[in-house]
């Protein structure tokens, strides 16, 4: 694998920051490649203005029509543009974070908000149909990603019936409304619950779940979101009706249900 890890937590010393050393370690002893975005030592701005895209501030800044004129002739700031470089090059992607108030933090959304433009990551049309390629189909697809987090909450309580709300839907605006939208395939998250009351012993069995799903990482089988562009949805981009009414939200995009998130 050629491997972009992208990290997202103010302090190396953290369980967050020895999980990705852990991680880093486990794919250079398996001979992948990887690369890193470590966001806040990079001390990466996570706001979208118009000198992303060398653009006119005394013109009205229309992001993603400014954003895609930028990509194309060029003009992105060199900051998206070399993270643009780093995931042209990676087939996969880690999305490392601590879960803060049930989502990943700024700092992170904005590297989404910033690098993610149209014409680089989303902007094609089927030329036969006329239909946005999106939702599995893409200009990154090819590419798969998985979310490893940490949270303070019990595993359980991430579950189907927890009181947090299962993680899969915590995740789906991430895993669903951005990878899979740009056509990349999502793994199931990794999960390392109770990060704030980890004991060496928890330590060894995260880090050991961690290099097992790494190791496993080009064979798992993705989350099965339905695609867009192959029957389930209409012309207005709504379910089926001939489709099973249950269930509904964000677990009526899966074609089978996701794993539990800490298994």
């Amino acid at each position: 694998m050629k491997v972009l890890w992208l990290f997202a937590h103010p302090d190396q010393r953290s369980l967050s920051g020895a999980l990705k050393t852990e991680g880093l370690r486990a794919l250079e002893a398996d001979g992948h490649q990887h690369q890193v975005s470590d966001l806040y030592a990079m001390k990466w701005n996570p706001v979208v203005d118009a000198a992303d895209y060398d653009h006119d501030p005394s013109d009205r800044l229309l992001v993603g029509a400014a954003s895609e004129h930028a990509y194309t002739h060029g003009k992105l700031s060199p900051d998206i543009a070399a993270e643009q470089q780093k995931l042209t090059w990676a087939d996969t992607l880690i999305v490392q974070f601590p879960l803060w108030w049930y989502g990943m933090p700024a700092i992170l959304k904005g590297w989404f908000d910033r690098v993610f433009v149209k014409g680089f990551a989303f902007g094609l049309t089927d030329p036969a149909t006329g239909r946005p390629r999106r939702y599995g189909d893409g200009r990154l697809t090819g590419k798969r990603a998985m979310v490893l987090t940490t949270a303070g909450a019990r595993a359980a309580t991430l579950g189907p019936r927890g009181v947090s709300g299962d993680l899969n839907d915590l995740l789906f605006p991430l895993q669903h409304g951005t990878l899979w939208y740009t056509g990349i395939s999502v793994v199931p998250p990794l999960l390392i619950p109770s990060a704030d009351r980890a004991t060496p012993t928890a330590y060894a069995a995260a880090a050991a779940r961690l290099r097992e799903r790494l190791r496993t990482l080009p064979t798992t089988d993705p989350l099965a979101f339905r695609h867009q562009n192959t029957g389930d949805y209409d012309d207005n981009l709504l379910l089926h009706p001939h489709l099973p009414p249950a269930p509904t939200g964000p677990g009526a995009h899966y074609t089978s249900p996701p794993p539990p998130p800490h298994a």
